[in-house]
């Protein structure tokens, strides 16, 4: 009797691994998935770096005008300058490992919902870092000498109460105008409750009296601007007190977190990347994805956090 021929679906070509092609899928999955939950990969400053273990982001002052009189030597001015250093930080990985009994078994195909975790897992770690040290440079003291550190505005109903964090929102927005940070990529992060009850509040914020241009939906649950600030609905948010890690800090009292694209960055050594091994004395596949980055503190006058209460 003949050996069936197999039809290796996984494998490029008929030739090689035939879990090859597998891979590739599973790897492009975690890329996806992290692309799709990512909410603060795009909404600030990233850097990518080829070696090394940190990178270097000057920041210069202001200048100022005056006028001539006519005869006197211009000498020129002083502009004040500084630099954030941001350090690369442990790889950050996402482990899962397939047995072979397992897989042969199965009559769905796991491994997509498998990368799909593991790429929600390291957005979700990406985005917590990142709204960690958003609210840390709004506690922090300015770059530059002569410029503006970060400030914070305190309302204690903005997280129950539409109005009063749509209030906190303008605030924040007159106090980024008041020190020169750009109108553009201006976003404000809140947590979905929050998100929903703009929605849903019934105030100016979606009204279409108020708004030329459609600025949400009651029917669809959406609502896309504020004071002028891009709104991020995220569970990422920090709103506990960090005692662990690279990205500590009390923001049990974090409302929202209003920020310009400049307020913080992230150093990138390797970007997210995917690979297995197939390991014989374990009968199965890990297959670990993983990435290299670091975040900091930029431009502290560029954020300001709504809290109900003042930071101590």
């Amino acid at each position: 009797m003949a050996n069936a021929v197999v039809s290796r679906p996984g494998q490029a070509n008929l030739t090689g691994d035939p879990k090859a092609l597998f891979l590739k899928v599973f790897a492009g999955e975690v890329l996806a998935a992290f692309d799709e939950t990512n909410t603060a990969k795009s909404r600030h400053i990233v850097r990518t770096i080829s070696s090394g273990k940190s990178a270097q982001f000057p920041a210069t002052g202001k200048t100022t005008a005056f006028y001539h009189t006519p005869g006197e030597e211009i000498l020129g001015q002083q502009i004040a300058g500084n630099e954030r250093v941001i350090t690369i930080d442990d790889l950050l990985i996402s482990p899962v490992f397939i047995a072979n009994i397992d897989e042969a078994m199965s009559h769905f195909d796991f491994r997509s919902e498998y990368s799909k975790q593991c790429g929600a897992a390291l957005a979700r770690a990406f985005d917590q870092n990142v709204y960690r040290v958003l609210v840390t440079a709004s506690r922090t003291s300015a770059t530059v000498s002569g410029l503006s550190g970060g400030s914070e505005i305190v309302q204690a109903a903005a997280l129950t109460n539409a109005d009063a964090l749509i209030e906190a929102a303008f605030e924040a927005a007159a106090t980024l105008d008041s020190k020169d940070v750009p109108k553009g990529n201006r976003y404000l992060a809140v947590k979905p409750e929050q998100y929903y009850l703009m929605v849903n509040s019934g105030s100016k914020a979606i009204h279409a009296d108020y708004n030329p241009t459609p600025n949400g939906s009651f029917a669809a649950g959406t609502i896309y601007r504020v004071a002028g600030f891009e709104i991020v609905a995220t569970n990422n948010l920090p709103q506990e007190n960090v005692t662990t890690g690279n990205y500590q800090g009390d923001f049990s009292n974090v409302a929202a977190m209003a920020w310009h694209r400049s307020a913080a960055g992230t150093v990138q050594l390797m970007g997210l990347s995917t690979e297995s091994d197939y390991e014989v004395r374990r009968q199965g596949t890990l297959i670990v994805s993983r990435m290299a980055v670091g975040h900091g503190v930029l431009r502290p006058e560029s954020a300001v956090s709504i809290v109900t209460s003042a930071t101590a």
